[in-house]
């Protein structure tokens, strides 16, 4: 993996915050991170010692990441979370063809001790994401998805009920994406060559985050999207009828 510069992931920073672009494959925290590689928290620490990350992205996930400067900060921020104040915006490309607007998902959450989560109506835990299309290709659509609560692999599991799993996710029905199955004429492989994916992670990121400085001010900050799933979109809108 290519050295990951800190100061080159900030989109946003102030006297309390820092948000930053988390790459994909990368952990927020050393718990989660393969032993001996690096982590979000560890970065952080490293530019300013007293940072704490104010919530965490799935490994294989990519965005918006908010870390505190102090502890004022980060309790300012964790009750507005706690009390569902805090906007969050993720993006998904998913398999299949899907019209979404605005469309809730309310089905509670359990997290099992294999590291993923089942719907249980008896034993889980409250959980609800609104989802919208943004734009469907030929095989494939991009869902805006809004999390009000933050229940481990809310999305994933909410958009595997609408049948709409996203690419990649194997765990809970998700396909893998091949070039070939989107590019119909034309499509030649080198002989003695297996196709590999178009992207070879979960296509999800974390668009935005809008939460309330100290001050009152309100925020609102985006993350681009990185290269692999920019060039997986490019793809999807070049071959799309």
């Amino acid at each position: 993996m290519k050295k990951i510069i800190f100061e080159d992931l900030i989109l946003f920073e102030n006297e309390d915050y820092i948000l930053v672009n988390k790459p994909p494959f990368f952990s927020s925290l050393h718990d989660r991170s393969p032993e001996g590689r690096s982590n979000m928290l560890a970065l952080a620490r490293q530019y300013i010692d007293s940072a704490q990350l104010c919530h965490r992205l799935d490994r294989e996930t990519s965005g918006v990441l908010a870390i505190a400067k102090n502890p004022e900060a980060y309790r300012h921020l964790s009750i507005q979370f706690e009390k569902r104040e805090v906007a969050k915006i993720y993006h998904a490309i998913v398999n299949g063809i899907h019209d979404f607007d605005y469309i809730s998902v309310n089905y509670p959450i359990l997290a099992l001790p294999t590291g993923f989560v089942k719907i249980d109506i008896q034993q889980g835990k409250e959980a609800l994401t609104f989802f919208k299309t943004l734009q469907a290709y030929n095989h494939h659509t991009l869902v805006e998805c809004r999390p009000l609560t933050g229940r481990m692999h809310q999305i994933r599991i909410h958009l595997a009920v609408l049948k709409a799993p996203i690419i990649a996710d194997e765990q809970y029905g998700g396909k893998p994406i091949f070039l070939s199955e989107i590019k119909r004429k034309k499509f030649n492989l080198k002989k003695d060559t297996e196709e590999q994916p178009l992207i070879s992670r979960i296509a999800l990121h974390a668009r935005a985050l809008q939460f309330k400085l100290l001050n009152g001010e309100e925020v609102a900050i985006e993350a681009p999207y990185p290269k692999d799933l920019s060039a997986l979109l490019r793809q999807l809108e070049k071959f799309s009828s």
